[in-house]
């Protein structure tokens, strides 16, 4: 493996103005973009969030890396289309212990583990701490640790509402799902298996024999078989990957069948059919406490490819976009402490 490099680290706290008063705020370790693309994150002190009425305070011990973000809307604009400002937090997802409580929060109290997912326009979690709202949280569940939690709330939910909201699958439907190895493909695997469907997924060559073990009773190897040359009558495709693959994919599916894509880049894409078929995940608590039940009770398994501590988080980037991985990249931020 070639040495790491880690993230300059500027000599002072980002400056938020001498006349602002906001400048003498707390300060905490994070991951910012102070430019667009990779090579304008930096690792250093910014100003330390503060829990909005509704919201919680996460110290965080772990996040996710979603490389894609990088290039998002909402990464450099807010949700009225003007450019956020700098300093930019990514990654949105993550575990940790509840710091503090905003007004009107009643169901959770310091020092809670929880594990969730905050606004795609506001600041991540590739810092100490995050401020989410206390509806996209549950709790952190049981059976696995901070680092494990933080990959499943994307690819989890992503799983759970294109498969069982938007696909509805059934028992006894045969299930197409493209990159059954990813974050959200093993989850996708797995819940189509428990929801009693045939799941036919494709995977590369090394990932074979990981997708079969997840439920898939076919996996396709895309490296040296064509899909629809494999497959046809599918009643669900669920696609992680995109491109070439989505638009081949109508030709192997039966006459009332579904395509649910979250690759699609949705009001960009040029076929209605593909824009129709797009969907982007939500943040929901009450559907992560039911996905840690799942994890609790060994239905599902959650999968973190590599770990990185979050000074290196350029280098996780970099591990990313080589792909062909089982689950996400996760950073550590805190380590785990011995009580949550």
């Amino acid at each position: 493996m070639n040495a790491m490099i880690e993230l300059n680290e500027p000599e002072t706290q980002v400056n938020l103005g001498a006349n602002n008063p906001r400048a003498v705020e707390p300060s905490m370790k994070a991951v910012y973009l102070d430019g667009t693309g990779a090579e304008s994150l930096r690792f250093g002190e910014i100003e330390k969030p503060e829990p909005e009425p509704g919201e919680v305070l996460v110290k965080v011990y772990a996040t996710a890396l979603t490389p894609t973000e990088l290039h998002w809307f909402p990464t450099s604009h807010d949700s009225s289309g003007a450019p956020r400002p700098f300093p930019i937090v990514l990654s949105h997802e993550f575990a940790g212990v509840v710091e503090g409580l905003g007004p009107r929060v009643r169901n959770w109290k310091i020092g809670d583990a929880v594990y969730g997912l905050n606004d795609w326009f506001s600041n991540g979690a590739q810092a100490e701490y995050v401020t989410a709202p206390a509806t996209s949280l549950a709790p952190k569940p049981k059976s696995i640790d901070h680092i494990h939690a933080a990959v499943t709330p994307i690819s989890a939910l992503t799983a759970w509402q294109g498969l069982l909201e938007k696909a509805q699958v059934r028992r006894g439907q045969r299930v197409l799902i493209h990159g059954g190895a990813g974050g959200v493909g093993s989850f996708a695997v797995q819940l189509a298996h428990w929801k009693g469907a045939k799941v036919i997924a494709t995977a590369s060559s090394g990932n074979i024999e990981f997708v079969q073990s997840l439920g898939a009773d076919e996996v396709i190897n895309y490296e040296r078989e064509r899909f629809e040359d494999m497959v046809d009558g599918v009643d669900v495709v669920f696609d992680t990957v995109g491109g070439d693959a989505l638009e081949r994919s109508w030709r192997v599916m039966a006459d009332n069948g579904r395509l649910v894509t979250v690759a699609s880049q949705n009001q960009q894409d040029s076929n209605p059919r593909s824009r129709d078929a797009f969907m982007l995940v939500r943040a929901d608590g009450s559907q992560l406490s039911e996905i840690a039940t799942f994890i609790d009770a060994g239905v599902l398994q959650v999968f973190a490819a590599e770990v990185f501590p979050l000074e290196l988080a350029r280098d996780a980037y970099t591990r990313a976009r080589q792909g062909k991985m089982r689950g996400k990249i996760a950073l550590s931020v805190f380590a785990e402490s011995a009580n949550p």
